[in-house]
Parts: structure tokens; C-alpha cells; sequence
């Protein structure tokens, strides 16, 4: 990064922060005064569950063998449940809600975090796998009856889907729910997209994602929830507003290939399960496109 371009990023932050005086890093924590400590949000959203492979099992006279697969990536139909099983248990024992964000899936390991893209129409949402199903039609997915409504399909039933497990949030999950593990390392919409669209920016994978490492590097000092990343400092600040709820809230002025962006993060966190924790409040807080971040 030359001098021109570490002078825009620190101007975004000024704008961003008003009065507040920068110590010449290019990064600035701004923790809001009302936030809630970490400690209070990482409460389990899910309400109790467990990490779940499970066994072959018959169903209508046909075997689904369960495995974990982090290069799970697969197309075809999803349909949507809901009111018969609201309020029960997940095949991993979480409460089922039919107005959260997940998903049942035959053969993944519960729970997973799988991103959904609707083929029929752009839009795409990131699930949280906790269930088992669906059995019907050679359907590859059931979604709750919030997903279907994101992905534009509740009305319709079904819809041709994209489903691509999220290894490093799902090998989070499994490092903060099994304890024989190491610890691990929005909807999109296709239409009426708003003038001051938050820029995220897409996930850095390794080349071969079955290489991905349950456990953060050697002095890594944990985790990071990213919302997103702006080109407007005025969006960064409302979406760090909308999250001081759930946390302390990091704003940081960044250059990436040569655009001046403004990114917004909660943390950083230690514990696998923490971090999957906070990252479903960020989501479930309206940003599904939320990720992990190691520190």
C-alpha cells in the first residue's frame, strides 16, 4: 500500500468517526459505549444441541450413510418446512424455529453452515444445518419456512438450489460443540438492490478446500465476525451501530485492489464455539453473508 492510498483509508476513518483522533494506524477500534460485553451475547441462540455425524439409517427403504464432507457442493431441489415441527427438536437436539434461518439435510454433520443460492431467481442466504431430511423427491435440502421466504420460494414450494458447504464456519461449529476436537479455525437479493449496497468481500479459500486446518495458526489470537465492508464510511457506521447490541464493534479503513472500503467486525473472540456462536447472532441480526475472520 503506498502513501496515497494509506492517506484515503484514514480519511474514511475520519469521516466515519468525526473527532476521533487517529494514532496514525490505519486501523481504529470503536467499541460503542452502549455495546453489551462479549460475554452477555454468546448466549446459544440454538438453545442446547450437540455435533452429530450419526449412523446409516433406512428411510421408505432406502440407506443415507451421514459423513462429513467440507467440499460439499451440490445442485438440485430444496422444498421448505415449518408449522408441523415448530418448537421440537432437531435430529441434533437444537429447538427447531421455523422462523430462523436453517436447514435439514440427509447426510451433512449437524450443525453445519452451508450458503443457498436460488438458482431460479439470484438470491441466496447462508443456513444453518441442524436437521435431518428432507425424504421426498430426491430433494436435497428442506429450509425453514424464513429461508424460503429469502430465497423466494415459500409460495411456490420448491426451488432448483446451489447448496455449498462453508468449511471454515463449519469446522468452527464442530471444534465449539465436540470437545474431542481441537478448537477450529445478507441476503443477496437479485432485485431492488439499494443505492448504498454493503461491498462484501468474498472469503479468502485455500486452493484445496479438504486442506483447511480445525485449528488456528500459531499466533493466531482468535476470531473475528465480519459483517461486511463498505465503500460508504456512512453505511460502515450504521451497520456498526444496528451490531452494538450484540458487541464491541471494530471499524477499519482498508484498501483492497486499489478501492478505498471501510470494514466492520465484532471481536475477536478465542473459542471455536464462541465464534460460531456470535457469528449466528450476526446473522440472524440481518446479515447472512457475515464470516469468520482469523485474527
Amino acid at each position: 500500500m503506498d502513501r496515497a492510498q494509506v492517506a484515503r483509508a484514514i480519511g474514511l476513518v475520519c469521516t466515519l468517526m468525526g473527532a476521533l483522533v487517529l494514532s496514525g494506524c490505519a486501523e481504529t477500534a470503536l467499541t460503542a459505549n452502549t455495546a453489551k460485553s462479549l460475554n452477555d451475547a454468546l448466549s446459544d441462540p440454538w438453545q442446547g444441541g450437540h455435533y452429530k455425524v450419526g449412523s446409516a439409517y433406512q428411510v421408505s427403504g432406502r440407506w443415507y450413510t451421514p459423513h462429513e464432507d467440507f467440499e460439499y457442493d451440490e445442485v438440485g431441489v430444496a422444498s421448505w418446512y415449518g408449522p408441523n415441527f415448530h418448537g421440537g427438536r432437531t435430529a441434533n437436539g437444537e429447538r427447531f424455529d421455523q422462523n430462523g434461518l436453517s436447514a435439514a439435510h440427509r447426510t451433512l454433520p449437524l450443525p453445519s453452515l452451508v450458503r443457498v443460492t436460488n438458482l431460479e431467481n439470484g438470491r441466496a442466504v447462508t443456513l444453518r444445518v441442524n436437521d435431518r431430511g428432507p425424504f421426498a423427491n430426491d430433494r436435497i435440502l428442506d429450509v425453514s419456512k424464513k429461508a424460503a421466504e429469502l430465497l423466494g420460494f415459500r409460495n411456490k414450494g420448491t426451488a432448483r438450489v446451489r447448496v455449498v458447504i462453508l468449511p471454515e464456519e463449519s469446522l468452527a461449529l464442530r471444534a465449539g460443540l465436540e470437545p474431542s476436537f481441537s478448537r477450529a479455525t445478507t441476503v443477496r437479493l437479485a432485485s431492488a438492490v439499494p443505492a448504498q449496497a454493503p461491498m462484501l468481500m468474498p472469503p479468502t479459500m485455500p486452493p484445496n478446500r479438504a486442506a483447511v486446518m480445525p485449528a488456528l495458526v500459531a499466533g493466531t489470537r482468535g476470531w473475528f465476525v465480519q459483517a461486511g465492508a463498505f465503500s460508504d464510511a456512512e453505511n460502515a457506521q450504521r451497520v456498526a451501530s444496528d451490531l452494538a447490541g450484540i458487541g464491541p464493534t471494530r471499524v477499519s479503513a482498508v484498501v483492497r485492489n486499489g478501492r478505498d472500503l471501510v470494514r466492520v467486525r465484532l471481536g475477536p473472540v478465542t473459542e471455536g464455539r464462541d465464534a460460531a456462536r456470535l457469528l449466528q447472532r450476526v446473522q440472524a441480526s440481518g446479515y447472512p453473508d457475515a464470516r469468520l475472520v482469523a485474527n
